[in-house]
């Protein structure tokens, strides 16, 4: 069984993804005339009004923060790590890269779930990939085929990573054994999922925002305290890129492979731009300004705050510190939890700890969320079946905390691939209605108008749009004019 899933992710991750996600963030970069450089900016303008809703969307800040909740977890601290210890540090710069064009992507994918939202039978908004399948390209098997595959990934085996991590950092921390700390956790992710979409989207807002904070302030004072050591950090990472490193032993080509495709792979894995989970909360949102467009530019925000921020803390925390040993046995959480303690002392190994318990554990409650979404795309919210879901998600947390890293991690690479493929094409063929979107909104903004979008504009999709979605936008407008 081993031997299938890595031969399965030689295949994606060795050619077939790395050529279609580089290419697509390349293409939807050129396209969307490098949006994610001249439109920096604006990605902070838009949370200005961030945190209104209606009555049937989470806040923009809320989707922001829930889909942040799913990308800031193991990712982030075992996730870099293992890209470190695998790809070397060249593949930190291939990580940023995979960001910055994946921020373009994001927007894409982010945009048309906006665009192409419905309500389900509780009066909730509801969207992402599998619904812009269906409706915009009018190809349910590929919205079945896509869910199939989020739900596996994210509802069962994402489920199992996190818990994994979770299990590991408390096992070293504190030494409690890995059975105790999934029963743990699988209790409390019953208490939130079993309250819906709201109940997840207000306990990603109260608790992400915080930990992300606490975990930079750490990160910073390391690297403050280890300046002069930061400089040779940076070289090291560009050298080791583009195989300067390995030059003089040889096997250039084969080093430079290994830290793109470990680079792009667990950047992928981290801040998940071309995936199309992050989709699944922009489609749940309120957004303001009242245009789709306006979830692009948040979640691009998402993708920059995980990889280029938090997950460069992460580096410069392991690489200052002496810890890292190119294709060392110590590897993942581990390796995050000594290289912090080697800095501040013991209590870092505990902090990094308590960080991941927070972080793995909103990932689980926000990727449970975009399961959810896509079983009630596949079963039109069938209640008796929703909750058989959700005892089975719970069981997967419990088999993740005392499974083995490396099976975990392989199988993740494997359903993530298949999504990531599924996706991509979906969006590169609906890449002439995201330009339409983007050139829409900002035409409205250069005239100072507040960018609202209008159905009636756009007769070519008026029959794919559900009717009455974006119909009433003044409310909201109103509400954000008396509160400024």
């Amino acid at each position: 069984m081993t031997d299938i899933i890595n031969l399965m992710n030689d295949l994606l991750w060795g050619s077939i993804l790395v050529y279609l996600l580089v290419g697509g963030g390349i293409y939807f970069t050129v396209r969307l005339g490098f949006i994610q450089f001249r439109h920096f900016g604006h990605m902070f303008s838009v949370l200005k009004n961030s945190r209104k809703a209606d009555k049937a969307g989470i806040s923009s800040f809320q989707a922001l923060c829930t889909s942040l909740a799913a990308r800031v977890g193991t990712g982030n601290m075992a996730g870099v790590a293992v890209a470190l210890t695998v790809g070397g540090p060249g593949a930190i710069f291939w990580m940023w890269l995979i960001a910055m064009l994946g921020m373009a992507t994001s927007f894409a994918e982010s945009s048309l779930a906006q665009l192409y939202k419905t309500k389900d039978e509780d009066g909730n908004y509801r969207g992402g990939p599998a619904y812009y399948m269906e409706k915009g390209l009018g190809m349910r098997w590929m919205g079945v085929l896509f869910s199939i595959f989020l739900i596996i990934a994210f509802g069962l085996v994402f489920n199992s990573v996190q818990a994994n991590s979770i299990a590991s950092a408390m096992n070293t921390a504190f030494g409690i054994e890995p059975m105790y700390v999934g029963i743990g956790v699988a209790l409390l992710s019953a208490f939130v999922i079993f309250g819906g979409i709201r109940k997840i989207a207000r306990t990603a807002e109260l608790i992400v925002p915080v930990m992300a904070l606490a975990y930079l302030a750490l990160a910073l004072f390391v690297m403050f305290t280890n300046l002069d050591k930061v400089p040779d950090v940076l070289v090291l990472i560009f050298k080791s890129a583009f195989g300067l490193q390995e030059a003089a032993a040889g096997g250039v080509g084969y080093a430079i492979a290994q830290a793109m495709i470990n680079g792009i792979k667990r950047g992928l894995f981290s801040n998940e731009a071309g995936m199309g989970s992050a989709p699944n909360a922009a489609a749940s949102a309120t957004p303001y300004p009242p245009h789709p467009a306006s979830q692009g530019y948040v979640q691009m925000l998402g993708v920059f705050t995980d990889t280029i921020v938090i997950c460069s803390a992460t580096v410069a925390i392991i690489l200052v510190s002496g810890e890292y040993v190119p294709h060392g046995e110590i590897t993942g959480i581990e390796l995050t939890q000594r290289a912090l303690t080697a800095e501040v002392g013991e209590w870092g190994g505990i902090f990094v700890a308590v960080a991941i318990f927070f972080f793995a554990f909103t990932s689980i409650i926000a990727n449970y969320s975009y399961a959810e979404t896509n079983l009630i795309f596949l079963e039109h919210n069938h209640k008796a079946g929703l909750n058989i879901f959700r005892v089975i998600v719970l069981g997967m947390v419990l088999f993740g905390a005392v499974s083995s890293l490396p099976v975990v991690w392989a199988m993740a690479d494997v359903s993530m691939g298949l999504m990531a493929i599924v996706n991509m094409v979906a969006i590169l063929l609906l890449s002439g209605i995201v330009v339409k979107l983007a050139k829409d909104y900002n035409q409205q903004l250069k005239a100072g108008k507040v960018p609202t979008f209008n159905a009636k504009d756009y007769p070519e999709l008026h029959s794919q749009l559900e009717e009455g979605i974006w119909d009433d936008h003044e409310e909201l407008k109103a509400q954000v004019e008396r509160n400024k």
